[in-house]
């Protein structure tokens, strides 16, 4: 643990402690916002290991939703919450639940638990991989790399580069996989060509790819499973089918319409939220969302929705595993939001197909 990061939470319970957070809590400045909390995945094994920003573990995840009861705050679904933060109308600690993706894990790991809470939550479903039932490329890729970190990777083998690269360090395999990315673009593989690449890279590693298979580790959700989703209560909504925001417009509602037909032949419900995939915006695509009859997006920018937030870029706090417990009740409460902040890269693409 860093110095910092040791005196933020020292901080946190010193003003915990002061009464402060419980001010701030029970303030019109925090009645006046809504904290919409962001999730990838719940590991079915050691992704939270691999990715502690995209995957946390089943049992944190359920400590957080008790922390979230026990903070008594108003967990809506983000529709109403979304029309009530704009009628000036939210009750006392509103907090609203995305997940983003739709990986299988979702489906075994996170849903049991919402069950358990009996709270609403909303799943930013990205679509192709849930009808292309193979892991999702980029991601497995990135989780062989580091799987496969005792080995060296000679890129001669898959890109043609003359470069042999030690897997250990973080960097090395970042490096790595940018590679891989501009080798599968440049190639323009296909979705079967790309699985078989990663098997290709999995074997060079030495990682058994058949038991991630049967263990549907890094794949999204079936459409049955998105079917059972649903029908439990789970509010299936616009991530784009592909995982991808062209600076195209015709690509760009393309995505949308391709996604939203996919969720409504699962759901039977007219998706009408959105999120942007890997929190990548631009001011071009708000025309194009407003078309496509998106009433609400949200990226990865953390924060507080106010009524003065754009509906169509709204913040998010994205949880992750390195955050303790203090440091996510301050979130809860907003004394965080008066902290600085230092984004959470995303280092592993969950859900698409480029």
């Amino acid at each position: 643990m860093t110095m910092l990061k040791k005196f933020k939470q020292a901080a946190l319970k010193s003003l915990k402690s002061a009464g402060v957070s419980t001010l701030v809590h029970n303030s019109r400045w925090r009645r006046q916002r809504l904290l919409i909390l962001a999730y990838h995945g719940v590991a079915l094994s050691d992704e939270h290991l691999f990715n502690g920003s995209q995957f946390i573990s089943a049992d944190l995840f359920r400590d957080r939703l008790e922390l979230l009861r026990e903070s008594k705050c108003a967990v809506l679904p983000l529709g109403e919450a979304v029309e009530r933060l704009y009628a000036d109308d939210l009750p006392d600690r509103a907090v609203a639940i995305t997940f983003d993706d739709g990986l299988s894990d979702f489906y075994r790991r996170a849903f049991p638990v919402i069950r358990e809470f009996d709270v609403p939550v909303t799943l930013y479903l990205t679509t192709f991989y849930s009808y292309y039932q193979r892991p999702v490329f980029d991601l497995m890729c990135s989780y062989l790399l580091w799987k496969g970190r005792s080995n060296i990777l000679d890129l001669k083998k898959f890109t043609g580069q003359d470069l042999r690269t030690d897997l250990r360090e973080l960097d090395a395999r970042e490096a790595a996989l940018a590679q891989i990315h501009a080798f599968a673009r440049g190639q323009k593989l296909s979705a079967d060509e790309k699985d078989s690449f990663a098997a290709s890279l999995a074997a060079h590693l030495e990682v058994d790819y058949a038991a991630l298979l049967e263990q549907r580790t890094m794949h999204n959700l079936t459409p049955d499973e998105v079917v059972k989703l649903a029908a439990g209560g789970i509010d299936v909504q616009l991530h784009t089918h592909r995982h991808r925001t062209p600076n195209d417009r015709q690509l760009f509602l393309r995505e949308i319409e391709d996604n939203r037909k996919s969720i409504q032949e699962m759901t039977d419900h007219n998706p009408t939220h959105f999120c942007y995939p890997s929190g990548v915006y631009d001011l071009e695509f708000l025309p194009w969302l407003r078309e496509a009859g998106v009433v609400s997006a949200t990226t990865c920018e953390p924060g507080f929705a106010s009524r003065s937030s754009n509906r169509l870029l709204l913040p998010r706090f994205l949880d992750n595993a390195t955050l303790s417990p203090i440091e996510f009740e301050s979130w809860l409460t907003g004394v965080s939001a008066a902290l600085p902040q230092r984004r959470i890269g995303m280092r592993a693409y969950a859900g698409g197909t480029s």
